[in-house]
């Protein structure tokens, strides 16, 4: 059951960057959901982010006293996507709500053992795609849609950040290497802004000289979609940050940057070109993590399917699978045709403001 007040209750497993920079603060900006528990292996995060927060921490050893302690509704799991099942599995059997972090894991195979735990148990499972929340993301997926830009057929993307050397991905293979990490941002962006699934995958990879990444850090993908439309995007570990997208419609463009990014000062915004005419777009800065915490809280409250399930985390990772296999090959990779999927709606949009967020706990951790 909910909190008293009516909230759902979260435990956030794993204390890494992305929980301490971006979900812990989120959850604050919400009204249906509130923290109540900790699992890390980490001490001094154990100590001072439950202090922080006002928190019940439990190590991992502990984490199936925790899931039976009657504390909490949902878990929000964080931890390196090779590690997710293991999490995952654990609280949908006893009927734990899950919040799951993209991608949703390592293999094909996993991801459906997930989903059909959910189904089983009737816990609600969503992959945390906090872009089908944000509002500027949301408006250029309906415009698409609406025709405005005519028929889709072109898509290109380019998004890279510079990785440390100590951070656990530069460690963990393919699985925790660029393409599984980012590529699925201009992958399901461009799923969704198509309406529509690749048939077809090529990747070419690069290593960097000196990289410490022990896979390929720079990755080019191509893919072929039904009705003959082409997307390509190209991910990076080792390049200056950066992300944008373009979208080539029979009627005009879409340009997007920032587009797949939160925080600070990041704005989704993009460029609309119609028929000759353009147009700026600048949507304000949302806390996404609260937006999609918010949005899922509702949806366990109100009893409703989550729409970034784990069939939408499935279909990405597929295809992330079909890259690594083009990597290793240097072939082509067909897919199966896939019918579309409902799409994010306009009621899943939250307007949050951003919260702020207190100093991290710089301790490095090989699960978090």
């Amino acid at each position: 059951m909910p909190s008293s007040d009516g909230k759902i209750r979260y435990a956030v497993v794993a204390g890494g960057s992305i929980s301490q920079g971006a979900f812990m603060p989120g959850v604050g900006q919400t009204d249906n959901s509130v923290m109540t528990a900790l699992v890390t292996g980490d001490s001094v995060k154990a100590q001072d982010l439950a202090s922080i927060y006002g928190l019940k921490s439990y190590s991992y050893d502990e984490y199936p006293e925790l899931l039976a302690s009657g504390e909490i509704d949902a878990v929000y799991v964080a931890t390196p996507n090779f590690l997710h099942t293991q999490y995952v599995i654990p609280a949908l059997n006893a009927g734990i709500h899950v919040l799951l972090e993209k991608p949703m894991a390592p293999t094909e195979a996993e991801c459906r053992e997930m989903a059909d735990a959910a189904e089983r148990t009737g816990a609600k499972l969503m992959v945390a795609y906090r872009l089908h929340c944000e509002p500027g993301t949301l408006e250029m997926i309906e415009r698409v849609q609406k025709g405005e830009f005519g028929d889709p057929r072109v898509f290109t993307s380019t998004f890279a950040q510079v990785v440390k050397a100590s951070n656990h991905r530069n460690k963990n293979g393919f699985a925790a290497g660029p393409v599984a990490d980012m590529g699925p941002y201009p992958l399901n962006m461009v799923r969704k802004l198509f309406n529509a699934e690749p048939i077809e995958v090529m990747a070419l990879g690069s290593k960097t000289p000196g990289s410490p990444l022990d896979s390929w850090d720079t990755v080019t993908v191509s893919m072929r979609f039904t009705q003959e439309r082409l997307a390509h995007f190209t991910v990076s570990y080792t390049l200056p940050d950066t992300e944008r997208f373009q979208l080539l419609g029979t009627k005009g463009e879409i340009e997007a940057s920032p587009c797949f990014g939160y925080g600070k000062g990041v704005a989704i915004s993009y460029r609309a070109t119609i028929n000759g005419e353009t147009s700026e777009h600048v949507h304000p800065v949302v806390d996404q993590f609260g937006g999609e915490t918010a949005y899922f809280s509702s949806c366990i409250l109100n009893d409703q399917a989550p729409e970034p399930d784990g069939e939408e985390g499935w279909r990405d990772v597929r295809v992330v699978m079909a890259i690594e296999r083009a990597l290793e090959t240097g072939l082509p990779q067909k897919l199966e045709p896939l019918a579309a999927r409902r799409l994010p709606r306009s009621t899943q949009c939250r307007k949050l403001a951003l919260a702020d967020v207190p100093p991290f706990i710089n301790t490095e951790s090989p699960t978090e």
